[in-house]
């Protein structure tokens, strides 16, 4: 058979090529929040900030599957909404944040504006790197969730010198070949993952909504979630190779 001779698809409706835009109309309006939470930034508003960025996040969570539900590379071809996650994310993530670091005034000034470049260069080249997803859906390296680092840097309020140190190490585990959790990819434990970032959630905005004033119950979990998350993989691995081992 011929490709002439072979049935056609049906042309699509606009209703649904409308539809799957759509989709992509809500990823881009990331770029829009970001630009908010700069704002804010830049006034020092800093609890209206994480607000906008954690809007920008539950935005991320949902345009995946949305855009999977209504076909979106299928129905609209000539865009490709992969390229426009990466530019909003880089947006959200990482420009974002790494200006309400450098600005917070809790790293040393001398250090501030050098970790800020830093943090935006190597942010720039793990988005760029092919390898940032293991088969497993683990990032490789630190994953340059820097609205996460700036958020735990607001909670601890930690002195200039180990902030300043903490966020150099981070720049430095960007390219360094650990496995970090995707909480909601990996297959591994995931719906106690997944119940584990609803908790960090909850817990998040309320400490947004006090202005990180929070009790010191709120930031233990908070935190005991995020080493979970940094070391859970090497966990695994390591109580597999015991037991391996026993047996």
């Amino acid at each position: 058979m011929s490709p002439l001779d072979q049935p056609q698809s049906p042309p699509l409706s606009r209703a649904k090529r409308m539809a799957a835009f759509s989709v992509h109309l809500l990823t881009a309006a990331g770029v829009g929040i970001a630009l908010l939470a700069l704002l804010e930034a830049v006034r020092e508003h800093w609890a209206a900030m994480f607000g906008w960025l954690g809007l920008a996040l539950l935005i991320d969570a949902i345009d995946g599957p949305l855009a999977r539900r209504f076909d979106v590379r299928r129905r609209l071809p000539k865009w490709d909404g992969d390229v426009l996650d990466l530019v909003v994310d880089f947006v959200t993530y990482v420009f974002v944040p790494a200006y309400a670091i450098t600005a917070s005034g809790l790293l040393m000034p001398i250090a501030a504006p050098v970790l800020g470049v830093g943090i935006v260069i190597s942010s720039a080249l793990y988005f760029a790197d092919r390898r940032m997803k293991t088969a497993d859906n683990h990032f490789r390296g630190f994953p340059a969730l820097w609205n996460a680092a700036a958020f735990y840097l607001f909670l601890l309020h930690p002195s200039p010198i180990p902030a300043s140190l903490g966020i150099a190490a981070l720049i430095v585990l960007t390219f360094v070949p650990i496995n970090v959790l995707h909480p909601v990819r990996v297959a591994r434990f995931r719906a106690f993952n997944l119940t584990l970032i609803v908790i960090w959630a909850a817990l998040a905005v309320y400490a947004i909504m006090r202005h990180f004033e929070v009790p010191a119950a709120v930031t233990i979990v908070l935190c005991a979630i995020a080493v979970y998350i940094a070391v859970a993989d090497a966990a695994h691995r390591l109580f597999a190779a015991r037991s391996g081992a026993v047996g």
